[in-house]
């Protein structure tokens, strides 16, 4: 059986879109889900497309609308990977929180064919650009707008989305997505995480809270969310420093120590190779600008 990576994306409640460009040699990313809703707009580049229970070519100029879970993959074709620079795949991406305006979609009737749209999405959803010129002019604006602006950009978008007549739904109507059932023991533990990895969290403890040995935990965990359990802690604990170093009134040291980092030259060290700049360093470019 394939296994299928459970992608955790840096998308939360105070920051519940990433919109941005994309420029590939291929697509490399491996079969996954998230339970983000996601929109790809190949702007250049052919290949193979699974989605769900479908699998169909993509080309220039798709635009595809990926619901909450839904197991989906892009395999660039073979010339791709051929070495050739002049080749590339090129576009947008768009990620959102599946509980994004929760209530005014679900409540609201302004809302009720975009409540549809979502609905239907759970299957995959394909748009051709060159029957929505409105569709490909959103998506080019987008990354390029931040805060409300880009916001009202993208409820234009997903009112847009939910008016053309031009979409397909990709998956067939009888398709079941399994993946949703094992979504429940992934998201326990990384809820365990969320109010632990400030402190010493211990393979044993973690596995143990599983239900797991060692050894299957850190198969599971991997194969999950694509990252070794240390790795993953690892980058929590560093995007949490980001957000206490832009505090003028906190030290280094202090921030070292909240973040779970056994000591300030383990944090330095941990620091620089993740982000390219030791944290004093991060700080200053950062109230720089």
């Amino acid at each position: 059986m394939r296994t299928i990576m459970n992608e955790r994306l840096p998308i939360s409640e105070s920051s519940p879109l990433k919109a941005r460009f994309f420029d590939y040699a291929y697509f490399s990313y491996p079969l996954h889900f998230h339970s983000e809703y996601e929109i790809i707009y190949i702007q250049e580049g052919t290949g193979t497309r699974f989605l769900g229970n479908n699998i169909a070519q993509f080309d220039a100029g798709d635009i595809l609308l990926i619901g909450s879970n839904l197991p989906h993959f892009m395999k660039s074709d073979d010339e791709y990977h051929s070495g050739n620079t002049d080749l590339r795949v090129k576009g947008t991406i768009i990620q959102f929180e599946k509980d994004f305006m929760y209530y005014a979609i679900n409540h609201y009737p302004h809302f009720i064919k975009i409540k549809k749209l979502l609905q239907d999405s759970v299957r995959g959803i394909y748009f051709s650009s060159a029957r929505s010129p409105k569709l490909k002019d959103l998506l080019a604006r987008l990354p390029l707008e931040n805060g409300l602006n880009q916001l009202m950009l993208f409820l234009e978008l997903l009112k847009e989305m939910s008016e053309t007549d031009n979409r397909q739904i990709i998956s067939t109507s009888d398709f079941i997505n399994e993946t949703i059932y094992d979504t429940a023991r992934i998201d326990k533990i990384i809820s365990y995480l969320n109010k632990n990895y400030t402190r010493h969290i211990s393979l044993e403890e973690i596995a143990s809270f599983a239900a797991m040995n060692a050894a299957a935990f850190c198969r599971y965990f991997k194969s999950k969310t694509g990252k070794s359990f240390k790795n993953y802690i690892l980058d929590m604990r560093i995007g949490y420093a980001c957000k206490l170093l832009i505090m003028e009134d906190i030290s280094i040291s202090d921030i070292s120590s909240q973040c779970g980092f056994e000591s300030i030259s383990h944090f330095n060290k941990t620091f620089k190779k993740s982000l390219g700049y030791v944290p004093s360093q991060y700080r200053k470019t950062m109230l720089k600008n």
